[in-house]
């Protein structure tokens, strides 16, 4: 993600003052209370009750604060009265489903300890499975008297009309006779998106679901995944989030959501009835489920919304900020930044790891989720010596029988030191491959000397993940993603234009070898327009044809735009708004991307298990692979090392062995030729063991061209193509032809009979 420094400032004189001075609430009603259990951590209903616990290592008294059914008036505060094993806990057996709650934690408040407890700030639950109401920017908020700036100061206001609260939910939920798709990595196509976003502008979805998880699930959408072949949509994040004061300042909200505030809640705005929000989500993927496709949730662990040292207490800061958040050790007054928000969640304490596991379990076990996207994994992986492929919660994850038997991506990357890691996570885990992303974007816009990088790319990147026995799928390969161009701007733009964004186009990326191919944005020129939609058939065609698990950006199939915003995570209009508006040239994408899929279903070849080598194997007298020059002759060391070769061709012999059992593969065989050159290449199509001829399966330059059986498809050995300049072919070795063995006009038994 694009990462902006989050301090949760507000401006004094642009809010309300909330001088509300603390004080006990009107009690109502004495709560019959019970001693209750140290666990499960949060707010569990018992049918009987419930049971409310807490961690806090340093906390001296934890008050439990109930509000009435609207959640505007506490109407009592009831200290928890045991503490065991640094989990301070009670039952209640008159609290019930609906119950709308939040905690006071008291403690010290020496932030030069690093403690930052001040009962006056309502807090909510890390456990809480529901968050009600929304949060008011105000310098009530914070722990320190806002307006001095100094965050040694201690501040008495309340900040509850200001906060959201949590809320006991009863998790009873009919799943029905559905089942989770459970598509191994080797056929899993993702597709990533936002829950908002993907359908905001859809005309086929109810104009009151447009933006929700119910309007996720409407028919027309989930015909148009399926149809598409993706096997798994990846969900930008849907924990309860805050929107930063600095953003509403400038009438902006934070569109992407990575500002985690809940970790087991679903956003209440993704819900068509907010308050149903977790039970919208669970139909949501039953439905996704019954369509065959799997849910996968970008997740955000490695920091929280409070922000720095000068940011807000809402949850952790108020809880147990020295146990929560990793701080210097010289300086526990300040934040270890690795993130670039403010503030790093400490997993190296075994307690924030349990919730972080919990977190995760929960939206497994109860949610039905699929699998997890994990946002600046490198930071999850760091411990205090630095990052550690065999760190405590990539470990958790690994002996976990639940989370291990999920999928696990991560983003190998963050602003800390050592954050750059792709390639170096642990067996079992996936992991986002920008080596891949920036390879393929500079091979086709034509740059000098990417041609071997190019073909270690699409052949896996066995020279990243071929290590204790990882897969191809470990790398998860994309040309586009949320931060970032999308397709059509890739290939539209050679600028960032964020201006929208308030900072003077100077956030987002500004190396994004990318290329407008003559024209800045949208244009009539027929010939670059043209051009440019080749490249993207280019670039699509090279993501769902290479080894590894592909991942597209939604909208990406029909060319959706951003007009030029790189960094659009605070645009929550028709900048970042998926527009369904078609027009025959988005359908012959629709089209080319549903062929391409196709292809990958029905060649295993494409999606193999096992790296690429070109090595010849004695034994079966085959090799896996062979990398071909245009005269169709292998390439020789001084053709890798030739800056101005652009075209290539791979060889994926179906012949080879296919896994670890030593025995020739039955698979067909397959021919890619990449041209990024700009113009013609002639290529000697190569002569195959085994087959007759070649069938052209996909020219990007011919998009529209049926693959039957056709003369003018059907080309033989030797045959000299003459490869569009920047375009990529796709061809299938026909099988030789059975030949039966000569035979007499007159059978066996009438030669017996006739003698």
């Amino acid at each position: 993600m694009d990462v902006q420094v989050k301090t949760g400032q507000v401006k004094t004189d642009q809010v309300k003052t909330g001088q509300v001075k603390t004080g006990a609430p009107q009690v109502t009603r004495k709560a019959r209370l019970r001693e209750g259990l140290p666990h499960p951590r949060g707010a569990t209903w018992t049918g009987l009750g419930v049971n409310f616990a807490l961690f806090s290592a340093n906390a001296s008294k934890v008050e439990l604060c109930l509000f009435d059914e609207q959640g505007d008036r506490e109407i009592e505060r009831i200290e928890l009265p045991e503490f065991t094993d640094e989990i301070w806990h009670g039952f209640l057996p008159d609290a019930r489903p609906g119950t709308i709650y939040g905690y006071r934690v008291h403690g010290p408040y020496e932030p030069g300890r690093g403690h930052r407890f001040n009962p006056n700030k309502l807090l909510l639950d890390p456990y809480a499975k529901a968050v009600v109401g929304r949060l008011d920017w105000n310098p009530a908020l914070f722990g320190y008297k806002l307006a001095s700036g100094d965050d040694l100061s201690f501040d008495e206001r309340d900040s509850a009309p200001f906060m959201p609260r949590c809320r006991v939910i009863d998790p009873a939920f009919t799943w029905g006779d559905g089942r989770a798709p459970r598509v191994g990595w080797e056929r899993t196509i993702v597709y990533e998106l936002h829950v908002r976003g993907y359908t905001k502008l859809h005309p086929d979805v109810p104009e009151e679901l447009r933006g929700t998880f119910r309007g996720l699930s409407e028919p027309a959408v989930l015909n148009h995944l399926r149809n598409l072949g993706v096997t798994a949509v990846e969900l930008m994040p849907v924990h309860a989030f805050v929107n930063d004061s600095y953003l509403l300042d400038k009438k902006l909200t934070n569109y992407w959501g990575y500002n985690t505030i809940a970790f087991f809640a679903p956003d209440r705005r993704y819900a068509h009835v907010p308050d149903f929000a977790f039970s919208e989500f669970k139909e949501m993927v039953a439905r996704l489920h019954d369509a065959g496709i799997e849910v996968i949730l970008d997740v955000v662990y490695n920091h929280t919304a409070e922000g720095n040292h000068l940011g807000p207490t809402l949850s952790f800061r108020g809880i147990d900020n020295a146990s929560y958040y990793r701080l210097l050790a010289n300086e526990p007054r300040y934040y270890v930044n690795d993130t670039g928000t403010g503030n790093t969640f400490n997993l190296s304490h075994q307690r924030v790891l349990q919730m972080v596991t919990d977190s995760l379990r929960y939206w497994v076990q109860e949610m039905h989720v699929d699998g997890f996207r994990f946002d600046l994994g490198t930071v999850l992986a760091r411990e205090t010596h630095g990052f550690d492929a065999g760190g405590g919660f990539l470990d958790s994850c690994q002996q976990d029988p639940v989370l291990s038997s999920v999928k696990l991506i991560a983003e190998p990357w963050d602003i800390g030191p050592g954050g750059y890691q792709v390639g170096a996570f642990a067996p079992g885990w996936a992991e986002w491959n920008d080596r891949y992303r920036d390879t393929v974007r500079s091979y086709w816009k034509g740059d000098p000397g990417t041609l071997a990088e190019f073909a270690a790319r699409i052949s896996g990147s066995g020279d990243l993940f071929n290590r204790r026995g990882r897969k191809p799928w470990a790398s998860v390969n994309f040309v586009t993603a949320h931060d970032g161009f999308t397709l059509n701007d890739l290939v539209s733009y050679d600028q960032k234009h964020n201006e929208a964004n308030g900072e003077d186009n100077r956030d987002g990326h500004s190396d994004n070898k990318s290329w407008n191919h003559g024209a800045e944005g949208p244009t009539d020129n027929p010939e670059i327009a043209a051009l440019r939609e080749r490249q993207k058939r280019n670039l699509l065609a090279t993501l769902l044809l290479s080894q590894g698990t592909p991942m597209m950006l939604g909208g990406d199939e029909f060319g959706r735009t951003q007009r030029g915003n790189n960094n659009a995570y605070c645009q929550d209009n028709e900048i970042s708004w998926v527009d369904w508006g078609f027009d025959e040239r988005a359908d012959g994408l629709i089209a080319f991307v549903r062929r391409l899929t196709g292809l990958r279903r029905r060649f295993p070849v494409l999606r193999q298990s096992r790296f690429l080598t070109g090595a010849w194997n004695e034994e079966l007298g085959v090799r896996d692979c062979a990398w071909l020059t245009p005269a169709g002759e292998e390439m020789a060391p001084q053709n890798w090392q030739d800056p101005s070769a652009k075209c290539i061709g791979l060889l994926l012999d179906g012949r080879a062995q296919a896994s670890g059992i030593r025995r020739r593969g039955s698979e067909a065989t397959l021919l890619l030729i990449s041209n990024a050159h700009h113009d013609v290449v002639v290529f000697t199509l190569p002569k195959a063991p085994g087959g007759r001829d070649w069938l052209r399966l996909v020219d990007t330059n011919r998009p529209g061209e049926d693959e039957e059986f056709e003369p003018r498809t059907i080309f033989r050995f030797g045959h000299r193509y003459e490869v569009t300049g920047r375009s990529l072919l796709l061809f299938l070795l026909r099988p030789a032809r059975f030949r039966r063995p000569p035979r007499d006009n007159a059978s066996p038994a009438r030669k017996a009979s006739s003698g």
